[in-house]
């Protein structure tokens, strides 16, 4: 996006329809079935039907998911006029729903399926060493070899220039399980205090087991269309208002890229934070909630912080004065998070978001939900979305 230029698709299209699997350690099923009954989920909940669905986007990393058109196939649909299939994982999401939103403002699709389904527990698990990489053959025999242990080392970079403490973490964490409680789709529901998360182990420092996210089998989607299409739909339009992404220098090596990285204290939503508020033409000030990756807890902070919502050095006292809380004044993953509801890799940070934005939240719903933010990302490329109630920009 270049400067002063805002992109034609914002304002003018919108999430409807969302769809779930039931989250789980065993599905019991294949990943087709998963992300069919998802799409068809997500159908049902806008009022339309396989034969409504013409584009169809999806994203998975190293084959552990099926492709779109099979989907389609699946589904029953008649003809796709647009179909992707990202090689990615948690900085997708957002970008995902920005390629639909792009192809229906361009004429090219009417109404673009976005999914992500995996059996991400039962089957290939992201922490496990199946995941190849470019630079494995060099770090799995001296043990470096797990997500966790990737991630700590941004994190304690992180705490080390800031000041945020274990103890924030352990509130990240809580708060989190807050919201977990009260949502029915969460698979870690237990309530945590900061006090019993700090008696807890380390796994690798500064992480203990609640700083990571739980591995699912599930699926999830979304519907995107047309803002004009979408107040004929059974749901409330999520209208798409900001987006961005960034690939800073030093990314796509790795699936860590920590040695080429300039900045360890920083993650990838410090670079792309004036294109996002500006796409939106809004400040950070204007956001009612926040919908924020956390493959991992130091996550929130550091988007908190890149995306200038908390000044640098801040985050650990904004998140422990409870202001994240669902009666503080920006809630922040009214699911309980990634750490808490399961690991779609990010697609459900998305989905809570559009549930929030419809006044769907249920017993977590936020008292203000006219405009959120949304990240897809940990630490190196990443997007986000800034989303809004339809008449509010």
């Amino acid at each position: 996006m270049t400067a002063n230029r805002r992109p034609a698709f914002l304002g003018r299209t919108a999430i409807t329809g969302v769809g779930y699997t039931p989250l789980s350690r065993d599905s019991g099923v294949s990943v087709q079935t998963l992300a069919v009954n998802a799409c068809r989920a997500a159908l049902d909940d806008c009022g339309l039907s396989p034969q409504d669905v013409d584009g169809i986007v999806t994203y998975s990393l190293l084959n552990d998911s099926v492709y779109g058109q099979a989907v389609a196939a699946g589904l029953g649909s008649p003809e796709l006029h647009y179909a992707v299939d990202l090689s990615l994982g948690g900085q997708a999401p957002c970008a995902a729903i920005a390629m639909a939103a792009m192809a229906v403002d361009a004429g090219v699709a009417r109404n673009v399926l976005v999914f992500r389904a995996l059996n991400g527990r039962s089957g290939m698990r992201i922490g496990s060493t199946a995941y190849e990489s470019l630079t494995s053959q060099f770090r799995y025999p001296i043990g470096f070899s797990a997500y966790p242990q990737y991630i700590a080392m941004w994190a304690r970079r992180f705490m080390i220039e800031t000041g945020f403490s274990y103890r924030d973490l352990g509130h990240v964490v809580s708060v989190q399980r807050e919201y977990a409680a009260l949502n029915e789709r969460a698979m870690q529901r237990k309530p945590l205090s900061v006090d019993e998360y700090l008696d807890s182990p380390f796994i690798v420092d500064p992480f203990r087991k609640a700083d990571c996210t739980i591995e699912a089998d599930g699926a999830c989607a979304l519907l995107v269309t047309s803002l004009d299409e979408a107040r004929s739909h059974k749901q409330p339009a999520a209208v798409i208002q900001g987006s961005a992404w960034t690939t800073p220098k030093g990314s796509g090596l790795d699936h860590s890229d920590l040695f080429s990285w300039p900045d360890w204290s920083k993650n990838c939503h410090h670079y792309l934070r004036e294109r996002l508020w500006q796409s939106a033409r809004a400040t950070p000030k204007d956001i009612d909630f926040a919908e924020i990756y956390d493959c991992f807890s130091i996550v929130v902070p550091m988007t908190l912080e890149g995306l200038g919502v908390c000044a640098t050095g801040s985050s650990g006292e904004f998140i422990s004065s409870g202001a994240t809380r669902l009666n503080g004044s920006l809630p922040v993953n009214t699911h309980g998070g990634l750490l808490s509801e399961g690991y779609l890799h990010g697609i459900n940070t998305v989905t809570e978001a559009v549930l929030q934005i419809q006044g769907r939240g249920g017993a977590r719903q936020v008292k203000k939900n006219d405009c959120c933010l949304v990240t897809s990302a940990a630490m190196m490329d990443g997007s986000a979305l800034i989303l809004t109630k339809d008449g509010h920009s």
